[in-house]
């Protein structure tokens, strides 16, 4: 039984009547925002007759499997085993693609910076060249905050800005892929008519995060769960905004059914903006922890950042985040089923 449970007011930004009876791809489906928009799709399924046909893209069956397990309509969902760099042949009709597939962890963009960057480019051109031969409705790339680089402190950051990466540096490899597949995106929507739209996600966690995720937000999950302190290895000045699982998942559908082509999208939740120092706090806080500091140099670490998202140009499509008590509301929605098994 699926277990999300969205109301009515996260739900009323999405044209479902677009998705009715039509099959969408989702790549990057055991992901933590794959497996979300999967579940989102799932209720629409089980509560309303959508009966929208899921392919979901996964390099693993047995994680596959689980997410399945959640489901009360898994036999709306079709897994096909393969990844986005080597993909399978899809002959069945495909009305929409949500392209997700992505290296996550900060450790691969130093230690397997190739293929971070074959699967954001070799991957973005096959899905592309899919949608185009597909004549798909909607194309949506879940693209990352960090292909703004480092904005001044007090910025508000809007979608028509991009940083400035080295080459030189292998943790750029995962920004740099990142706009190099927007920019895919953006030249396949002027020069073959496929609908894309970009969605800038800022750092989304909440229901689903694993226990080994290795993210400062499953760190301080893990913190909470075995009652131990909270170790920051740098300050904790960097500052951005954040976003639950279950508003990502709404915001992607919405873009994806009203979104405009060729249009980038921020989404974040405003009221979630603070600094990781902040968020350490409030989390000790709540849950009665301490903080500490073990401040280290570190390659694997970004730099500080002042991400403060403008998100009026996805606001303008009706969608709102719905956490209201901001950063702890996602923390909560996180611990439901947050365990070790």
């Amino acid at each position: 039984m699926n277990k999300e449970a969205y109301t009515c007011d996260q739900l009323k930004s999405i044209n479902w009547e677009k998705l009715k009876n039509k099959t969408i791809l989702i790549t990057g489906a055991t992901g933590l925002i794959g497996s979300a928009v999967i579940r989102t799709l799932d209720q629409m399924n089980h509560e309303k007759g959508l009966n929208a046909k899921i392919i979901a893209l996964v390099r693993n069956k047995e994680r596959g499997n689980r997410i399945l397990e959640t489901l009360s309509e898994p036999q709306q969902v079709s897994l096909v085993l393969g990844t986005v760099e080597e993909l399978p042949q899809l002959p069945m009709e495909i009305h929409y693609v949500i392209h997700g597939a992505s290296q996550t962890a900060s450790r691969s963009f130093v230690d397997r910076a190739v293929e971070t960057l074959k699967t954001a480019l070799e991957g973005t051109i096959k899905l592309l060249e899919l949608a185009k031969e597909k004549k798909v409705g909607g194309f949506v790339y879940l693209s990352s905050m960090e292909v703004y680089g480092q904005p001044p402190k007090g910025h508000k950051v809007t979608e028509n800005e991009a940083g400035a990466f080295s080459p030189l540096n292998l943790r750029n490899s995962y920004p740099i892929g990142k706009i190099a597949s927007e920019s895919l995106c953006i030249a396949y929507a002027e020069e073959y008519g496929v609908p894309c739209k970009i969605a800038r996600l800022t750092q989304t966690f909440g229901k689903g995060v694993s226990y080994n995720d290795n993210r400062i937000f499953g760190y301080f999950a893990r913190c909470i769960k075995e009652k131990k302190p909270i170790v920051l290895k740098t300050r904790g000045e960097t500052s951005r905004s954040y976003l639950s699982t279950e508003d990502a998942a709404t915001a992607i559908l919405t873009i994806l059914t009203d979104g405009a082509a060729g249009k980038i999208y921020n989404v974040a939740d405003k009221n979630t903006y603070c600094s990781v120092a902040e968020m350490a706090k409030k989390v000790a806080d709540k849950y009665g922890l301490c903080v500490q500091y073990d401040v280290q140099e570190n390659r694997e670490y970004l730099g500080t950042l002042y991400m403060d998202l403008d998100t009026a140009a996805i606001h303008g499509l009706g969608w709102k985040p719905t956490a209201k008590e901001g950063i702890l509301s996602i923390y909560e929605e996180m611990m439901e089923d947050f365990s070790g098994e």
